[in-house]
């Protein structure tokens, strides 16, 4: 493994969504909307570079300059990571919801599960599930996706650290449930389970894996739970949490999407 944890955290940015009420609670915000513009422009032309190199997506879900733009992109958190060379290196977005937000609104409704006669009833009810338990506990719900790494990025500790951040950032907002659609390539679901994500439960079933022929491949529907990662993190998690209080958050007042996808 090649990839600190200390140089991690020195090349972090973290881009909030505009108007982020949390985001004027939280960390060293600054409200620029050109760097907001520009470094969203390159966590979605890493991942656009990505996605395509991996068959995930073909050319014409890019625009003219190569990026993979998704229509909640400018309603999200997105944190980056940046090499010594200031350019963005891995990436990744969480996106929270409001609390009466429709399941059609939520990204996992564009799933192929959530099409299956068989299970997108039961996706629809173990989220619905989900959501009620984080209105009692009183937490947000939220999603993670967008996770994209650099071809040199992909054998270090890369995704498990921004992963561990996804957590620290989850719980510097105070708290929340949150669901990833997340693909076996690279070992990202495996990632993700280690960190304390779990299948989503309806009837007393898991509801399985299942092929996305938009992404051309494996993937899952993992839940997470700030407050109950797996143990052995829980102190790197706290760490993160504190290092993103003190790490460059970037706002933007307003933005304009362009060319998005739907997910």
């Amino acid at each position: 493994m090649r990839f600190g944890s200390q140089y991690a955290f020195e090349h972090m940015i973290l881009l909030a969504p505009p108007s982020s009420a949390e985001a004027f609670s939280v960390g060293s915000l600054k409200v620029d909307a050109s760097q907001h513009r520009f470094f969203l422009n390159e966590a979605q032309r890493l991942r656009g570079r990505v996605y395509l190199q991996d068959g995930a997506v073909d050319d014409k879900q890019l625009s003219r300059d190569g990026r993979l733009v998704y229509a909640h992109d400018e309603h999200s958190w997105h944190l980056l990571l940046l090499d010594r060379q200031a350019t963005t290196s891995a990436c990744v977005r969480y996106i929270p919801h409001q609390d009466r937000v429709s399941f059609h609104d939520l990204g996992v409704a564009s799933s192929a599960l959530a099409y299956s006669p068989t299970w997108g009833s039961r996706l629809r009810c173990a989220i619905q599930a989900e959501r009620a338990k984080a209105r009692l506990r009183g937490m947000g719900y939220a999603e993670v996706g967008g996770l994209a790494l650099a071809e040199e990025m992909r054998y270090t500790t890369a995704a498990l650290l921004i992963l561990l951040n996804v957590y620290g950032l989850m719980k510097l907002l105070g708290g929340a449930l949150a669901i990833s659609t997340a693909t076996f390539r690279h070992h990202s679901s495996s990632i993700l389970r280690k960190l304390g994500g779990r299948g989503l439960i309806s009837d007393g079933v898991e509801l399985p894996s299942y092929y996305d022929p938009q992404y051309q491949c494996e993937m899952e529907i993992l839940a997470f739970d700030s407050d109950h990662p797996v143990p052995k993190y829980v102190d790197r998690i706290d760490e993160c949490q504190e290092r993103l209080a003190n790490i460059p958050i970037i706002c933007a007042p307003s933005l304009v999407p362009d060319c998005v996808m739907s997910s």
